[in-house]
């Protein structure tokens, strides 16, 4: 069992940065695949970026690919999303997943084991 606490969501202004954090408790953490997804109102969850157990494998969506990174720290049970240049289409809840499978299987939302209560992330033009 996984639980996930995610942290650090709110307002910023186009271009800039912003860190999600999302602690994780669990005898499983350090064997579980983790990564990110968001969702707009009326519209279906989005796969955002996922990194393996180990930390040596990382995906991203094509959307974020060169301004998001996925770090994880596993003496302090964490795994970050750091966003940089962030753009109004950003705006999103994100979600903190985990899963007991690979990393490839985290890209669909049916692969996901676990699932944080999500932080709202709003960029202003």
């Amino acid at each position: 069992q996984v639980q996930l606490v995610e942290a650090g969501g709110g307002l910023v202004q186009a271009g800039g940065p912003l860190r999600l954090s999302c602690a994780a408790s669990g005898r499983t953490f350090s064997s579980a695949a983790m990564g990110w997804f968001r969702q707009v109102p009326g519209k279906e969850r989005e796969f955002v970026a996922g990194i393996s157990w180990s930390g040596a494998s990382t995906y991203y969506a094509d959307s974020v690919k060169g301004r998001f990174a996925i770090p994880r720290d596993h003496a302090e049970n964490t795994v970050y999303l750091q966003m940089n240049s962030l753009k109004p289409e950003d705006t999103a809840v994100y979600y903190c997943v985990a899963t007991q499978g690979d990393l490839i299987v985290l890209v669909n939302p049916v692969g996901v084991d676990y699932w944080g209560q999500g932080t709202q992330v709003t960029v202003s033009s």
